[in-house]
Order: structure tokens, then C-alpha cells, then sequence
């Protein structure tokens, strides 16, 4: 357990680096880039890529949190009362599984809006496709939310 915990606040911390590196040098493009014109679509498919990190970073850390409070010890900071005190806290291996699935379903989310932005639309048929897949996509949330 304690590599798994080890390796998975590794791989987080390498995630966030990864994204801030991602929206460091989408920045350093958009000021110094003087011959070649970065357009907003680029910029935002950059930003959207570095959000897919931070996120999919954040479903190592709750995984790993919640294998350390499972198996090795209890977080004190998780039990306290505040705004963000039950995000880190886990009772069981199924919380633990629903906390990791509602935010790799955001992670999905975010990396259909990020092909949505790079795609190109030929027929009337694209742009409906992609109406009922954002319809089909708001659906899902509002029904995990109501969970």
C-alpha cells in the first residue's frame, strides 16, 4: 500500500507539473510568438489539455488519500469540519470508487469539450451530432448530481 500511496502522490505532483508547464508555455506562445499569430482556438484547446491534467492529477490524489486513510491511517485534516473537509474523507472502498468516478467523468467531460473545439464541422450533420452529444453529456451530470 505504501508504494502505491508513494507512487500515486508521484505521478499527481508529475500531473501538475505537466499542466503548468502546458499553460506556461501556451502563455509564452501567445506573448513572445511576434512572426506566427496564435489563434484563440489553439489557446483554448492548450488550457483545456492543461485542465485534463490538473483533473486527472486530482483523481490520483484522492485515490491515493483514500488508500492511505483506508489501509494505513486516518488523515486528521480529513475529519475536520470546514468547507473542504469531506473531499479528502473515505469510509469505505465504494466512497472511494464514487469520489474517483465523479471526477473521471468530469475529466471525459473536459476532454469531449476539448476535441469538440478542434473539430471540423463539413455538414449539418456534425453540428447535430455534437448538439445531442452536449445534450446526451448535460443529461449524465444532471442525473449524478440528483446521486
Amino acid at each position: 500500500m505504501l508504494l502505491g500511496v508513494l507512487f500515486g502522490a508521484l505521478s499527481a505532483i508529475v500531473l501538475f507539473v505537466a499542466g503548468s508547464l502546458e499553460i506556461y508555455n501556451t502563455l509564452v506562445d501567445f506573448i513572445f510568438a511576434a512572426d506566427a499569430h496564435v489563434g484563440h482556438e489553439e489557446i483554448l484547446i492548450a488550457i483545456i489539455g492543461a485542465i485534463d491534467f490538473y483533473l486527472i492529477a486530482l483523481v490520483l490524489l484522492i485515490f491515493t488519500f483514500g488508500i492511505y486513510e483506508l489501509f494505513i491511517s486516518k488523515i486528521d485534516i480529513a475529519h475536520e469540519e470546514g468547507e473542504f473537509g469531506n473531499i479528502l474523507e473515505v469510509e469505505n472502498l465504494d466512497d472511494l470508487k464514487n469520489k474517483i468516478v465523479k471526477v473521471i467523468i468530469m475529466v471525459l467531460i473536459v476532454s469531449f469539450f476539448q476535441r469538440i473545439l478542434s473539430m471540423e464541422f463539413t455538414t449539418s450533420y456534425d453540428m447535430l451530432a455534437m448538439a445531442i452529444s452536449i445534450c446526451v453529456i448535460c443529461v449524465g451530470v444532471y442525473f449524478l448530481g440528483r446521486h
